[in-house]
């Protein structure tokens, strides 16, 4: 039976994640993958956790087993309060509300501002979960280039300018997925320049933003709000496990009581066990402590990945950026249109990278560039992988 005929209009146009399809074949254990995005299983705090776990259905079985309400157990909401006001995120009179996950919370934000043939303006490139969220709404991606510190601000202006109806603003302005920038504080202070001129949103998503592992912080954008316009989402999945599921979003009460309402309909309310679990070892541990640790391993792996593509990459045919902090990096090949060949060689030399249409919001036109993580492989590994990839670059540039 053909069911194409039966999907709504919305979901036609939308196309599964290049990440999603290769790791389907990427079952062969001999496959090194630079190409995700997880964490360093290594660091999950896997006894802490399961001691916390058999304590809580112990003792607090109810609490634990029971619905909960759909903006967040209280406990939980005051960690994400404490995360966010160590990021500048909060100020009195903000609501937060729990989310499975951050992309949730973009999603159920989008859901709630977003009508058919609204515009949306994303840094080109950007986190396809994001985009694809955007794209379920019927909406239009407006793209700005990304320069290396951070999204180009006259394009910025140029395209509030010239497109009528744009209510979003969406960015990642530290180490963003999947470049790895940072955006100076100058472009922050700009953008919500821009924001207040043309009366729009702008929706920062940070998950990555306690994983700096050089140079010098950069206040949030929302830590340098004003006028009430700065959504902000933040994420406990690159700092204690993704596996949990524990995200948060920050904002005005009059947005949230709708994106609250639309929570209920999703999946009425965040599991409250593993928000019980994250409350549970906060107060326990030092989460900063442990957050340290990531940011000494990410800076180790980092270093040497960039070491082995300096010394293995062909000179002169490959840039690359040099984050500060997160887990990714982002690598350009002025000299060719199209790194599919690229990416389908070094799946036959048994290394797996991502190709840059994936995050475009053109994703049907050619790119010469690719994605490279360096959270979730061993630093053998990664040195490994990397000399498989330069070995196939220099053959083929």
């Amino acid at each position: 039976m053909e069911y194409s005929e039966f999907f709504a209009d919305r979901v036609k146009p939308m196309k599964g994640s290049a990440i999603r399809e290769m790791f389907k074949r990427m079952a062969d254990p001999e496959i090194i993958s630079l190409a995700g995005g997880n964490p360093a299983a290594e660091l999950f705090p896997g006894d802490e956790l399961s001691k916390i776990a058999g304590k809580i259905l112990m003792t607090s079985p109810t609490l634990a087993l029971q619905y909960g309400t759909t903006d967040g157990y209280p406990k939980m909401k005051d960690c994400a309060k404490q995360r966010a006001e160590k990021a500048g995120a909060y100020r009195e009179g903000d609501e937060i509300l729990i989310m499975t996950g951050a992309n949730q919370g973009i999603d159920l934000t989008a859901k709630a501002l977003i009508n058919k043939g609204d515009k949306i303006i994303v840094e080109d490139p950007s986190f396809i979960g994001s985009l694809n969220a955007f794209r379920s709404y019927e909406c239009e991606l407006v793209g700005v280039e990304v320069e290396n510190d951070g999204m180009n601000m006259d394009k910025l202006e140029e395209a509030l300018e010239n497109n009528s109806g744009v209510k979003l603003i969406y960015t990642i302005p530290t180490f963003q997925n999947p470049t790895g920038t940072t955006m100076s504080l100058e472009k922050r202070k700009r953008m919500l320049e821009l924001a207040s001129k043309y009366n729009v949103l702008i929706l920062e998503d940070n998950p990555y933003g306690d994983l700096r592992f050089s140079g010098e912080d950069v206040p949030t954008v929302k830590s340098l709000d004003t006028e009430g316009r700065v959504i902000y989402a933040g994420s406990f999945s690159k700092i204690l496990s993704p596996g949990m599921r524990l995200g948060y979003i920050i904002g005005p009460a009059q947005i949230f009581e709708k994106i609250e309402m639309l929570k209920q309909v999703n999946d009425v309310h965040t599991p409250m066990i593993t928000q019980l679990m994250c409350v549970e070892f906060m107060k326990k541990y030092n989460i900063d402590k442990y957050i340290e640790k990531n940011r000494q391993l990410y800076g180790k792996k980092c270093r040497v990945m960039l070491d082995t593509m300096e010394e293995t990459f062909p000179k002169g045919k490959v840039e690359w950026t040099v984050p500060e902090g997160g887990i990714f990096l982002w690598c350009t090949c002025p000299g060719i249109e199209d790194i599919t060949t690229v990416v389908e060689a070094c799946l036959e030399r048994k290394v797996a990278i991502v190709p840059g249409s994936n995050f475009a919001v053109d994703i049907n036109a050619p790119s010469n560039k690719f994605r490279l993580n360096y959270s979730a492989v061993e630093p053998a590994k990664i040195e490994e992988g990397v000399r498989r990839l330069g070995a196939v670059l220099t053959e083929l540039l």
